[in-house]
């Protein structure tokens, strides 16, 4: 059966490793970006060229009716996906609570938490055997800034990040008997453009580690979590994040 893998976000960053890596252990590839086309492009550029399959699918994953035209086109093209690697966040607004404004957080939550919710929809539809699906895996990102709390800098998405946790947790159990099984990667200060200026600099060499992490360190627990090797994994959050 050919595997095919949806990655939202997968223009950049995680998602864009995780959409090469991808390729390289045979899965086709649809990469969603939200406005970046030309980075989108470029990593399905660069699996084509090493002889894969791939196509870029433009979807702002808060917009319910743009993300039922993407697995639309994506049926299409390829079949119904199976696997999901929901990337695809922002990190909100920054700066204490006391700051805050409810039209940042009220965008933070729609990318982050409604966003994933409803590309799970999508997939689970395609996958669960229930619905004449073969089963499926879906992989979701949150951060170690679910337990850490994010004093300071970033609570608003420590808090979304914490509800990918129970969104995980929660739909393994929901989906589990329909051959769907759903995880999570809790990268921790990886170095990526997503990181506001001088973060990964700043914090990296007080990490156990002494050092930020890759993409690609996070990437391949992604994959191993998609992979059959992890066949009686679901409902767990694997912390990519260096001792801390």
């Amino acid at each position: 059966m050919t595997k095919v893998l949806l990655v939202t976000g997968g223009g950049r960053g995680i998602g864009a490793a995780t959409a090469l890596a991808a390729a390289r252990h045979g899965w086709d590839v649809a990469v969603n970006y939200r406005t970046n086309r030309p980075r989108a492009e470029a990593v399905v550029d660069e699996i084509e060229n090493a002889g894969g399959k791939a196509a870029a699918y433009r979807a702002d994953i808060a917009d319910e009716e743009a993300v039922a035209a993407m697995f639309s086109a994506i049926d299409r093209d390829f079949g119904p996906i199976t696997g999901l690697v929901n990337s695809a966040g922002i990190l909100g607004p920054r700066g204490r609570v006391d700051k805050l404004e409810a039209k940042a957080l009220a965008e933070l939550f729609a990318v982050n938490i409604t966003g994933m919710l409803l590309c799970c929809r999508e997939a689970i539809h395609r996958m669960s055997r229930q619905r004449g699906g073969a089963g499926g895996t879906i992989v979701n990102l949150s951060s170690v800034a679910s337990r850490l709390g994010g004093a300071g800098e970033g609570v608003p998405y420590a808090a979304s990040k914490g509800a990918v946790d129970s969104l995980t947790f929660g739909l393994a159990q929901e989906v589990i008997g329909e051959g769907i099984r759903v995880n999570a990667v809790r990268p921790g200060v990886i170095d990526t453009e997503i990181q506001p200026p001088g973060r990964v600099e700043r914090l990296g060499p007080n990490l156990p580690m002494k050092r930020a992490g890759k993409a690609d360190e996070v990437a391949s627990a992604i994959l191993y979590l998609l992979s059959d090797d992890a066949s009686y994994v679901s409902g767990a959050v694997f912390d990519v994040s260096g001792g801390r």
